[in-house]
């Protein structure tokens, strides 16, 4: 991957997988890069936690990335717990809703969440949102589609009179894809510090280390994970 010199990125950092996938990306392309987390009261809060430890890691990693790496912001969004109906955030059983969508689905999230750190990187001089929002390998959330965030990339660039573009680099990959894109980055070294730092599980559990990384090996994120991560060492 080149440098893309005149261009500065926010990454929404979660601590999970994905979204430390797209910080180290992030990190190969841009000379400036901050993150931003969010505090929705999720259950799985932990990952808040794990975020420190992968920008700790990443830092050590590299000389170039410890240069790169810029400040960190955490913004609080009281309001989803409040509206409630998800199991991310009041501890209700994971299941099929409805509707179609898995009761994990939290409304709006990722359109929150976007429009939050769009403002924030309009005042920090920030030109790149880089998510991990993927439509190949994901839980059926209508807000991780390319579709719905080129409309709310335009939204947003219209209601800021800005050139903000919102890069979604696992938007196309599955799970596998997603663990070989980590060690095409940064070998066995990059794959052990997304395995033992980032955080997916749904249900918060870091009790159990499998080959993977941390998780309940049972609930949906952590299934997916997991067999992303035998199909690509099996292959």
């Amino acid at each position: 991957m080149t440098d893309t010199n005149d261009q500065t990125a926010l990454v929404l950092l979660s601590g999970g997988q994905d979204s430390s996938l797209c910080l180290a990306y992030a990190l190969t392309r841009y000379p400036r890069v901050e993150t931003v987390s969010f505090d929705y009261g999720q259950t799985h809060r932990v990952e808040l936690e794990c975020r420190h430890a992968i920008r700790d890691a990443f830092k050590g990693f590299s000389r170039q990335w410890d240069k790169r790496l810029g400040e960190d912001h955490l913004l609080s969004l009281p309001a989803i717990p409040e509206i409630g109906g998800t199991a991310l955030t009041d501890n209700s059983d994971i299941t099929m809703m409805e509707n179609g969508l898995p009761s994990t689905f939290v409304p709006g999230r990722n359109l929150l969440f976007l429009t939050y750190a769009a403002a924030l990187a309009y005042r920090r001089g920030l030109k790149v949102l880089v998510g991990g929002m993927c439509e190949t390998d994901y839980s059926g959330y209508p807000d991780c589609r390319r579709d719905t965030l080129d409309k709310l990339e335009t939204a947003i660039n219209l209601g800021m009179e800005s050139k903000l573009s919102i890069e979604t680099p696992l938007m196309y990959l599955d799970k596998a894809q997603s663990w070989s894109m980590t060690h095409d980055i940064g070998g066995d070294a990059l794959v052990d510090i997304i395995c033992e730092h980032s955080h997916s599980c749904y249900r918060g559990n870091r009790d159990k280390r499998h080959a993977w990384g941390y998780g309940c090996n049972d609930c949906p994120a952590c299934d997916l994970r997991a067999r992303g991560y035998e199909v690509w060492t099996s292959t």
